[in-house]
């Protein structure tokens, strides 16, 4: 992976992604690293992994859900608070403001695994995991967020991102001090990261596929694990309105769990299910398609 540091110096024009690439990448690997120091000498807390873990859940639940299936994808629409909310906790994640995530992952469904293609393993594994960040690459919300920039509480919400994210690092600290901060802001954040770049890179490059479509997308079931369902990105790339991701009972999905609840709650509303017999219909057309192709290797 190579850096083109004149395309960084124009990345990094802005306080907000100045301060992005301090405090989402560099900043987290180092503490992280004395992190592991402090684990291996046991010096860690209870407390602090319970802090670290809730606002996992909490800051990864706001992209999975909240950036990824409501904003983006608009799989359901939801109570205004529940949509605050959400889109409160994926700011508090630290992968951009709301406008620029949502129009950079609408442009991957529009170009998945061809040129445009924001962050493709077909440039490199590690471009698509991290590489894409340090190049240059800007949002085009004009293009690929048009509809997002006529919504009031996404432009607020991004327009004080920073606001989201201090709160981010201000939490973990006041509930557990600078061990808090260390464990449920930093390598929380290393973490929340990194499993969301995985989906990039891993999920497009390892596992198995259900369905056959016109990009590189593969089912992990580490990545879904850790993303709370993200990890059947085959099956998000086959259906991408869905507002479920695993499509087979094993295929756990907790985002879609936290959806259907608040459905129940009638919180959230208009959520987006692919018909049964759609679903048999394209798994019968993969199977006929993979079984075809496996007779033309064999000839």
């Amino acid at each position: 992976m190579s850096v083109d540091f004149a395309a960084l110096r124009r990345r990094l024009e802005t306080p907000v992604e100045r301060f992005l690439v301090v405090f989402t990448v560099v900043v987290p690997l180092i503490a992280t690293i004395y992190a592991i120091v402090l684990l291996w000498e046991q010096l860690v807390g209870w407390r602090d992994i319970a802090i670290m873990l809730g606002m996992y859940t909490v800051t990864a639940l706001g992209i999975t859900v909240g950036f990824h299936r409501m904003l983006t994808h608009r799989s359901f629409a939801a109570h205004p608070v529940v949509r605050f909310l959400f889109l409160m906790f994926g700011s508090m994640a630290m992968e951009g403001p709301a406008l620029d995530w949502a129009s950079i992952h609408i442009q991957h469904h529009a170009n998945s695994d061809h040129d445009d293609d924001p962050h493709s393993p077909i440039h490199g594994f590690l471009h698509a995991h991290l590489g894409w960040f340090f190049n240059g690459f800007k949002s085009n919300a004009e293009v690929y967020g048009r509809w997002l920039k006529k919504d009031r509480l996404v432009v607020f919400m991004s327009d004080t991102f920073l606001v989201w994210t201090v709160l981010s690092y201000l939490i973990p600290f006041l509930l557990g001090g600078w061990t808090g901060l260390l464990w449920g802001g930093f390598v929380r954040v290393f973490l929340t990261t990194h499993v969301t770049w995985s989906v990039n890179s891993i999920c497009h490059t390892f596992g198995n596929r259900m369905f056959e479509t016109t990009d590189r997308s593969y089912n992990n079931w580490v990545v879904g694990l850790l993303a709370f369902g993200e990890g059947w990105h085959n099956n998000h790339h086959a259906f991408p309105r869905s507002a479920f991701h695993g499509m087979r009972w094993y295929q756990f999905d907790l985002s879609s769990y936290v959806i259907m609840g608040l459905e129940k709650l009638r919180l959230v509303w208009d959520v987006q299910r692919v018909p049964e017999h759609v679903l048999e219909a394209r798994l019968i057309k993969a199977a006929r398609e993979m079984k075809a192709a496996s007779l033309s290797q064999a000839e």
